[in-house]
């Protein structure tokens, strides 16, 4: 208790007396503001996660404010921790709808105030010992939360402590003459809700004035013109033609406007005809009617080629490929017929039927569209394009650009009976059994929709799953549909129509609604299959991203099933390709790369069952790895450098040379014909990958840099561009670079892998490679792949804080410990859980045993809190034993002692680096442990500080089961 006395004092004294004072940041004052990758909802969700209850006292509350609580509330009530919530009817904001959502929150009660102009936004949470208070301008909404200009004040409070007092009491008085929510109490404010005119109840914007809403009516009547999206890609696509391109390629995310993009276009161009092809019928029309509005003209201008249309003089002639592929109407048209031609949903361009318009016809300008240019045959779509990507943006950029709908993902937990869950070989009769059909509508219930009533689709595992599981839901009184393969275009649209109209709830389907289907007002995506791949998965998340009237957002409830797949799911939302594991627990852990008032959401045991599958998995696979590495070559045409894959976001170069150890022999493995190097160039380019691809340090790799510019640099002159780039040195590192170059640091193993000579040679003050190396750099080629290596260096060393060795939150190993701790060797082997060295002690904590460890070292290391860990020493050790002695001296005799852990041994060899701790004073103690042969043994224990505490999302990574 005076530990948090001690921490809150000085973090007030900081907040409110000196900036410059240093404290935890764990309970300082701050203002709270929506920035990027910092909002206001993360702290809101720290704190709900570690209270013992909490608080709410907010005017304004939306329907999309509670979808980013839902999950961490459903998870608070599994944990028995209950909340309050009091609100208002003020200015008629809050929808009824909204208050029906309220009442599904079962472990909150909520209360209606009478107070008259209520406009309070304020949330206290009860944690242990001490309070905490968000107070200020955000009300309970996801644009408040996520992406206003906010401002509020989070501070911390002792329950004695006077603000918390006063804020309590209010609240209190508040909520003791307050309403209680009741079914009936909803029913009688929806029977007189009027919404505010200035309010604009489709939108999770707060208070829209009436002038805005004027401006967007008069805006419709008037000539459609393009978004900031469409202008920067006409005037790319222009500038391709310019420079004499005949082809181009629009790789554009689901629902930003592709098809008004390419009107506009045709616009500019003023085709004499005009070519716009599909892959299915229904497309057409409202291609035809969305181009009718950007081109203007006469009806008889427009034609369809499809079915029973036949309307081949048109101008402008939307057919589907089916059609116009085949010989009886291709020969009708000249192959210079049409001088603009436009396809759309231009992946599916390896069939026969494509390749046959290809080679068909010639027109003056050819424009290709997709999504997913991404292709798992290895079919080149960018070759078939002449490599001009006209204009790019996914579905990160489109969100950030307003482009698409929001959407709050929920990740949810799969139907479980007995310990046995939901997984790739579950029995049909399980899947659409009564127990699971009722835990599906339970959480559809639970996670909602917006709008007034829901239009859903559901993505089933197979289609004897979607038949039987629809029959199902409409005996409980839903009203569905199955959809698959063998429907109809009719049957589709007929049933889209129902969807609409609202005599439908819900289309069940299997993959038939991946693509090429423009349903926009769909406010609920549910997914009840496994994920195969990250491509189909944004393809089913994407068809409900298109903006509507009828929605402020759409709603993405993801089951998630013991499938091994499972570590696709972060991959695909957060667009991370580089298969790199690490990434991947990051992507999972921290959602928040996802832009605009969009959430990702996951419930904890579907979170742990994505972590299970990440350790479970190789990503790098040969099969991965190819695949992956010739998209690039395709979208390049040419064979990529590893920094091409670093700029083109893909596959990271370290995962490259973890699988090949140069990417001299990765491109080998791919088959590429190269020319041969000799054994000790191959062994050579190996340890410069290794040891200095990942950035880790920079000093290395500025020597490196330099040598490749000129013959030598001496030291005087490499310690002065040590200081240009501005990080740090002194002799220990230097001597410690040098002895990476000598090999002296390396283990027998490595120096022969290695090549045995120094790489690097330092005589006369002066540092040059050796003679064979100079030699070998000659070659142009040979010198390209230690060129690649230090330009992938430098951009990973961007991530790392270059003032000191060590970057708080980033993955190292024992070995880099020894390596930027400037140890003479590499002691990695012999360090296990810690070493005293070199006045340097690297702790390294596995936080959760494997149940098979040994007592006698299944330590019972531990987290008391964020900033506080409680460590044991190796056994058979008493506070008189010399290394304990040296811990506890540690701040006496300046050795720094640092943190490194990792949730369990699924991570690697690599563990989250936590900063510098010293020892509580009085907290060493000499305790026992029991062997495996019943005898006790001794060990020490202590509390160690952290300097900074870990920052929530990964603490409670690392400390959850």
């Amino acid at each position: 208790m005076e530990h948090l006395i001690s921490k809150i004092e000085s973090s007030l004294h900081k907040g409110f007396i000196d900036q410059n004072k240093h404290v935890s940041a764990q309970f300082k004052p701050k203002l709270l503001t929506n920035k990027a990758h910092e909002n206001v909802l993360s702290t809101l969700l720290q704190e709900l996660k570690t209270c013992k209850t909490f608080t709410f006292s907010v005017a304004f509350i939306t329907e999309g404010g509670l979808a980013t609580l839902k999950t961490m509330l459903y998870d608070l009530d599994k944990k028995g921790i209950n909340g309050r919530i009091l609100t208002s009817t003020f200015l008629s904001f809050n929808q009824p709808k909204m208050f029906k959502e309220l009442l599904k929150l079962e472990n909150v009660e909520v209360r209606l105030t009478s107070v008259k102009g209520f406009h309070s936004k304020g949330y206290i949470f009860e944690h242990e010992n001490y309070y905490s208070l968000i107070v200020g301008s955000s009300n309970l909404t996801d644009s408040a939360l996520k992406t206003n200009f906010e401002w509020n004040v989070f501070l911390t409070s002792l329950e004695e402590g006077e603000v918390i007092h006063h804020f309590k009491n209010q609240f209190e008085d508040a909520w003791h003459v307050g309403t209680l929510l009741t079914d009936e109490w909803i029913a009688a404010y929806a029977q007189n809700y009027i919404a505010a005119p200035f309010i604009k109840t489709n939108s999770s914007n707060i208070i829209e004035m009436r002038t805005e809403y004027l401006t967007n009516t008069l805006a419709e009547s008037l000539t459609i013109k393009p978004n900031k999206m469409q202008n920067e890609a006409l005037q790319q696509i222009k500038a391709l033609r310019a420079n004499g391109a005949k082809k181009g390629l629009i790789i554009s995310a689901t629902g930003t406007g592709k098809t008004y993009l390419s009107a506009f276009d045709v616009r500019n161009y003023q085709p004499k005809k005009m070519l716009f092809i599909v892959h299915r019928e229904q497309i057409l029309k409202k291609a035809m009617s969305d181009y009718r509005k950007i081109l203007g003209g006469n009806k008889e201008d427009y034609g369809i080629l499809s079915g029973n249309f036949k309307e081949v003089k048109a101008r402008y002639l939307f057919a589907t490929i089916q059609t116009i592929s085949s010989e009886r109407y291709l020969q009708q048209f000249e192959s210079n017929e049409f001088d603009y031609i436009l396809i759309d949903e231009v992946h599916r361009a390896g069939a026969k039927s494509y390749q046959t318009i290809f080679d068909y016809f010639e027109p003056e300008f050819l424009l290709g569209m997709t999504a997913t240019p991404e292709r798992t045959d290895n079919f080149n779509i960018y070759e078939l394009f002449d490599y001009n990507i006209a204009y790019e943006i996914r579905l990160q950029a489109a969100l950030e650009e307003d482009m698409l709908c929001p959407f709050h993902y929920f990740g949810v937990t799969e139907y479980e009976k007995d310990g046995v869950i939901i997984d790739e070989v579950t029995e049909l009769q399980k899947l659409v059994s009564h127990e699971r059909v009722q835990h599906i509508i339970k959480k559809i219930n639970y996670y909602g929709f917006s709008g007034d009533k829901v239009r859903g689709l559901i993505f089933c595992s197979s289609k004897e799953e979607a038949r039987q599981l629809s029959a199902t839901l409409n005996e409980q009184g839903l009203k569905t549909c199955a959809l698959t393969g063998e429907h109809s275009q009719n049957e589709r649209e007929e049933a889209i129509k129902k969807l609409n109209f609202g005599e439908l709830e819900y289309i069940l389907t299997v993959d038939i609604f991946n693509e090429g289907i423009d349903i926009p007002f769909l406010n609920q995506i549910v997914m009840l299959r496994q994920t195969q791949s990250s491509i189909i998965f944004i393809q089913q998340l994407g068809r409900g991203l298109r903006k509507h009237d009828s929605k402020d957002y759409v709603t993405i409830i993801d089951f998630i099933g013991n499938y091994k797949n499972n570590y696709l799911i972060p991959i695909a939302l957060s667009g991370d390709r580089s298969m790199n594991k690490d990434n991947v627990r990051r992507r999972t852990v921290n959602t928040d790369y996802i832009q605009g008032v969009s959430t990702i959401s996951f419930e904890e045991i579907a979170k742990k069952r994505i972590f299970d599958a990440i350790d479970n998995t190789n990503l790098s696979t040969l099969k991965i790895l190819k695949e992956t590495y010739n998209e690039l070559k395709n979208r390049l045409g040419k064979i990529p450098l590893m920094l091409d894959f670093m700029h083109q976001e893909s596959l990271d170069p370290e995962v490259i040379v973890n699988y090949s150890d140069n990417y001299y022999s990765f491109l080998f493995k791919m088959k590429e014909e190269l020319p041969s190097l000799t054994e000790y160039e191959f062994k050579v380019l190996s340890m410069i990958s290794r040891e200095f691809l990942n950035g880790k340090r920079i000093h290395e790799v500025l020597l490196i840099d330099a040598l490749l510019k000129k013959e030598y640099i001496t030291k005087p002159d490499f310690i002065e561009l040590l200081k240009q780039f501005g990080t740090y040195f002194d002799a220990a590192t230097l001597h410690s670079v040098e002895n990476i170059f000598s090999l002296s640091f390396h283990i027998a193993n490595d120096q022969k892998k290695y090549g045995i000579k120094p790489i690097i040679e330092l005589k006369n003050n002066v540092y040059q490679f050796n003679e064979e190396i100079q030699d070998s750099l000659k070659d142009s080629y040979y010198k390209a792949f230690f060129e690649d290596i230090v330009d992938c260096a430098k951009i990973k060393n961007q991530q790392y804080d270059i003032s000191k060795p060590l970057t708080l939150l980033k993955k190292y190993s024992r070995r880099d410990a020894c390596r930027l701790l400037n140890w003479a060797k590499d002691d990695s082997s012999t360090i296990y859980g810690y070493r005293v060295k070199h006045n340097t002690v690297p702790i390294f904590v596995t936080y959760h045993k494997k149940d098979e460890v040994d007592s006698s070292v299944n330590y019972g290391d531990e987290f008391i809190a964020p900033d506080l860990f409680r460590w044991f020493t190796r056994s058979k050790l008493t506070l008189d034993s010399k290394e304990v002695k040296a811990i506890l001296s540690a701040k006496e005799t300046n050795t720094a002692i640092h943190l490194f852990t990792k949730k369990d041994d699924g991570e690697g060899f690599d563990f989250y680096y936590l900063g510098e701790i010293s020892v509580v004073e009085s907290s060493p103690k000499e305790e026992s442990m029991v062997d495996k042969d019943g005898k006790e043994i001794p060990v020490v224990t202590m509390n160690m500080v952290l300097e900074q505490p870990v920052q929530y999302d990964i603490y409670h990574y690392l400390v959850e089961e």
